[in-house]
């Protein structure tokens, strides 16, 4: 191997390692001392602290003192922003023509980390309808929308997070083998439900893909569960249709 391709595999190992810093921080939103971080991405700290320093130059990450001092910083949260204007653009036709089938109200979501962020609406035409707070976040094992992103996930990542949400009591009381059989038949074509499990009165549907970038996105129907099952067929039969224009649009 000589010099030059040496220097290029040490480059892409930095960057493979920055990366790893930077999801770790992704889901501990509370920050991270360097110890920490080099306990959690199996580094030697001295690595972790020359790593952490360029970052935080860049503005990708901030640092303070003491406890859990380490966040993502600014230049990060801007890309998010920017990420997430982009899916509203691209994907609100598709959100309008669902809740224009149906009247109700649906969401748009997306996966940060181990939960679902909700990043837009469209309010839907129904007197009695469900309205979420953007910026929001939702547990994956409980919601149509969390159930549906799980289900575009490898199973060996997609059982970590559900394990994490079992042993936080946030997946009810299901047990793992119940909630890997339901999302092995999303994966098969199934609808992602959530009746009444995030929510008592509230009951939702579904659909999720990756986009453009490589990430998560979901997009749900949320219904009072006193109109649920009444329209249920309804539902699942546009949500079918929205979500093969979803795969149309982003290509997986």
């Amino acid at each position: 191997m000589d010099g030059q391709e040496t220097f290029r595999n040490q480059g892409i190992q930095v960057i493979s390692r920055a990366a790893d810093i930077l999801r770790l921080l992704g889901r501990e939103t509370e920050g991270l001392s360097l110890g920490q971080i080099a306990k959690n991405v199996d580094l030697p700290r001295s690595t972790v602290q020359r790593i952490v320093s360029a970052l935080a130059v860049e503005g990708f990450i901030s640092t303070g003192t003491g406890y859990g001092g380490i966040r993502l910083g600014p230049e990060i949260q801007s890309l998010a922003q920017a990420t997430a204007s982009d899916l509203r653009d691209r994907l609100r036709p598709i959100m309008q023509r669902l809740s224009d089938r149906t009247g109700e109200t649906v969401d748009l979501a997306l996966l940060e980390g181990d939960r679902m962020l909700f990043i837009d609406q469209i309010v839907g035409s129904q007197r009695l309808r469900t309205v979420s707070s953007i910026g929001e976040t939702f547990p994956l094992t409980t919601t149509a929308n969390g159930k549906s992103a799980l289900a575009c996930l490898d199973p060996t990542r997609a059982t970590k997070l559900i394990l994490s949400e079992i042993e936080q009591g946030e997946a009810g009381t299901r047990s793992l083998p119940e909630i890997l059989a339901e999302i092995d038949g999303i994966r098969a074509g199934a609808p992602a439900l959530d009746e009444d499990e995030h929510t008592d009165g509230i009951s939702a549907i579904g659909f999720a893909a990756h986009d453009l970038h490589g990430g998560v996105v979901a997009i749900s129907v949320p219904v009072p569960s006193s109109r649920y099952a009444r329209i249920r067929s309804k539902l699942i039969e546009a949500v079918r249709e929205s979500h093969a224009e979803l795969l149309d649009l982003t290509g997986h």
